[in-house]
C-alpha cells in the first residue's frame, strides 16, 4: 500500500489512488429558480394572447362546417328515400318522413322498414332542419336558419354548400 502525504491519496496499486478522507457527498436539489418560472409563465402568456384569438374565430366555423354535413347527410337519406318511393316527401310530413312512415297521403309504396335516419339531427344551433319540397331553390330545399333564425342571407342549405 502506497501513501503519498503531498496528494493525501492511498491506494493499494500505485495506478488506482483514492481519497484519504472521504468527503461527504451533498446533493444539490435539482429545481427551478423563480426567475425561470418567471420566464416561462411570461412566454406562455405571449403565446397565449397570440394564439387564443386565432381559436376564438373556431367554433363558428366548426358549426357551420357540422351544418353542412348534416344537411348532405339529410339529402342522401332524402335520394334513398325517393328512390324507394318515387317522390320525396311532401312538405307537410317533412324530415320526419325519413325516421317514420307518413300515414298522410301520399303514403309511401315501399319505405324501408327501420326508416333512412336513427333519428334527426338538430342543427348546431339547437333548431331542427327545414325542408321545403317543392323547393325554391331546386327540387328539395334542406336547410338551417343558422343562429339567427330570422334572416335568409344566412341560411346554410343544400343549394349553397359549395
Amino acid at each position: 500500500m502506497t501513501n503519498n502525504a503531498a496528494t493525501g491519496l492511498t491506494s493499494t496499486n500505485p495506478l488506482i489512488a483514492y481519497p484519504r478522507y472521504k468527503k461527504r457527498i451533498v446533493r444539490k436539489i435539482n429545481g427551478f429558480t423563480l426567475i425561470e418560472v418567471m420566464v416561462v409563465v411570461v412566454i406562455l402568456s405571449i403565446l397565449a394572447a397570440i394564439v387564443v384569438p386565432k381559436i376564438m374565430d373556431r367554433p363558428e366555423q366548426a358549426r357551420i362546417t357540422k351544418a353542412k354535413s348534416d344537411i348532405r347527410a339529410l339529402e342522401a337519406a332524402l335520394n334513398l328515400y325517393r328512390l324507394d318511393n318515387m317522390i320525396y316527401p311532401t312538405t307537410d310530413q317533412g324530415l320526419e318522413a325519413l325516421v317514420s312512415e307518413p300515414t298522410d297521403s301520399p303514403e309511401p309504396r315501399n319505405w324501408k322498414e327501420g326508416g333512412y335516419l336513427d333519428r334527426l339531427p338538430v342543427d348546431p344551433w339547437g333548431n331542427p332542419y327545414l325542408f321545403l319540397n317543392p323547393g325554391t331553390h331546386g327540387s328539395i330545399d334542406i336547410y338551417s336558419s343558422g343562429l339567427d333564425l330570422q334572416s335568409i342571407e344566412d341560411d346554410l342549405g343544400n343549394w349553397n354548400l359549395e
